[in-house]
């Protein structure tokens, strides 16, 4: 119940924990690092996954699945990729009661093992652009976890494609991060900067890392989702060559980029509240629940009828409407367990709307009503309700989003002087926007002494970093200047 959840601004991550275990999203696994996702938490997934996965094919990307493990020397072909992912690698030696002749990686990213098959596939520009994307599971050895944030496995997006030249990849790595954004804003309601990640916070192995990044309530960034211009260093390692036109073989320019389960983290830290889970409404599977109140005996079948009905004509008013999904609605008939009960277990679980209604409600033609992200009950008349409740839940979507951008907005701090710098970053914390001279001891001094890092660099219309006038925050020279966001992370 929500009275086991531990305010925000007592401790922000006890807070966390307790919205993930009491609303029963995730639990613990028996393998440490691990988690189990609950049917709470799968069924968001699931939406994720559906309303993506669309987005993914619409760009011509096609879903395959490749294997779990890979062999070791795959990995190694890739110096930068290999030097990246050793630590977190779990290797398998001993399998069908014998030692493996070659170690196998359970798959912490599949660009190596997709690579091997994309040497095969490919032989000519005919058959370019190729464009896969996979969901599967991964394995990183984590050694601080998170449920969602960050555990040893964890399920995922990854996408995979092949071009012709350097000039294609690079507007298919952005063009996913579009995707990548709108999605973030558009689904889950949290507002996110596009931007590129500097070169010691790039992927492994990438000429250039692409990511999103959105602020929690903590004021804390959380990385929200990548899409990576690998060039051409995946496909000299596996000799990935093609026929040109001009009969010549060519190497393909590759990129990659993904998303996982940690979106249900950052959705969870930037809407939910002290009372447990806020949902948005585009990732709800259960819209509204009506709690009938069958307190009356004799008035139990005309209440439950009622009920019914409404049910029909929410639905009914949903699939007229311009919502993008089908409203979901439950009427709870479960006599064991209070209206109270469920008044609280409703708003713990997140469901965008409550509705309850009683035999005094019937005879007044009327119902009570209660928004979860505004928790005030109002009193509605039967017949307005279905189109209310459209017009709630788009309202609802919206004004998530636009509270999270104003949040993210008020916590967004220009700086040019270091040590303000270092006072700010610990209280009271949040996003700065400061001139950075792209040196790499700059960025490590900075990280070093304050524990934050270079999120990414804002980009201008035409995708570069945007200059910056001023002073390197660290280091004072003029030299090279762009703008930075500095932030502590998850």
């Amino acid at each position: 119940m929500a009275e086991k959840i531990t305010p925000r601004d007592k401790d922000f991550s006890q807070w966390y924990q307790d919205v993930v275990l009491q609303a029963r999203l995730a639990d613990y696994s028996p393998v440490k690092g691990c988690m189990v996702i609950r049917p709470n938490g799968y069924s968001i997934w699931e939406q994720i996954h559906e309303n993506l996965d669309r987005r993914i094919k619409a760009t011509g990307a096609r879903n395959a699945y490749f294997p779990l493990f890979i062999p070791e020397s795959f990995l190694k072909k890739e110096a930068e990729h290999v030097e990246g992912f050793a630590p977190q690698c779990a290797v398998v030696t001993y399998a069908g009661a014998k030692d493996l002749e070659e170690k196998l990686v359970v798959r912490p990213t599949s660009e190596t093992i997709i690579n091997s098959m994309f040497a095969k596939w490919i032989q000519s520009y005919r058959d370019l652009p190729m464009m896969i994307n996979q969901w599967a599971n991964v394995v990183r050895w984590e050694m601080r976890t998170r449920l969602f944030l960050r555990t040893t496995e964890f399920l995922w997006q990854e996408g995979h494609t092949c071009h012709a030249t350097a000039d294609e990849a690079e507007v298919e790595a952005r063009k996913m991060l579009r995707v990548y954004v709108d999605f973030a804003e558009e689904v889950l309601a949290m507002p996110v900067i596009a931007g590129l990640k500097s070169e010691s916070e790039k992927f492994a192995g990438a000429l250039r890392t692409y990511c999103i990044e959105a602020m929690m309530q903590d004021k804390k960034a959380l990385q929200a989702g990548t899409s990576h211009n690998l060039s051409t260093n995946f496909a000299k390692a596996f000799d990935t060559l093609f026929l040109d036109k001009d009969g010549k073989q060519k190497l393909v320019h590759q990129t990659s980029w993904g998303v996982s389960t940690r979106l249900i983290g950052g959705m969870i830290m930037t809407h939910s509240d002290d009372r447990g889970l806020v949902l948005p409404p585009r990732l709800a599977t259960t819209h509204v629940v009506i709690v009938p109140i069958l307190s009356n005996a004799s008035l139990k079948a005309d209440v439950l009828s009622a009920a019914e009905s409404l049910a029909k004509s929410i639905q009914d008013a949903g699939a007229s409407s311009q919502l993008p999904y089908s409203v979901g609605v439950l009427v709870d008939q479960d006599e064991t367990k209070q209206p109270g009960w469920k008044f609280h277990e409703y708003e713990l679980i997140g469901v965008p709307i409550r509705i309850e209604l009683g035999p005094r409600d019937l005879e007044k033609g009327q119902i009570v009503m209660t928004r979860r992200d505004l928790g005030q009950k109002e009193v509605v008349l039967l017949g307005e309700v279905p189109q209310k409740v459209v017009r709630d839940l788009a309202a609802m979507q919206k004004e998530l989003l636009e509270k999270a951008r104003a949040f993210r907005e008020k916590n967004t701090f220009a700086v040019d002087d270091y040590s303000d710098f270092r006072k700010r970053i610990e209280e009271p914390g949040g996003f700065f926007m400061a001139a950075w001279c792209q040196s790499k001891s700059c960025e490590a001094k900075i990280k070093e002494e304050t524990k934050a890092t270079i999120r990414c660099l804002p980009l201008d219309p035409d995708h570069q970093p945007i200059a910056e006038a001023g002073r390197c925050l660290a280091c004072s020279s003029t030299d090279s200047l762009v703008r930075a966001i500095f932030a502590r992370s998850y």
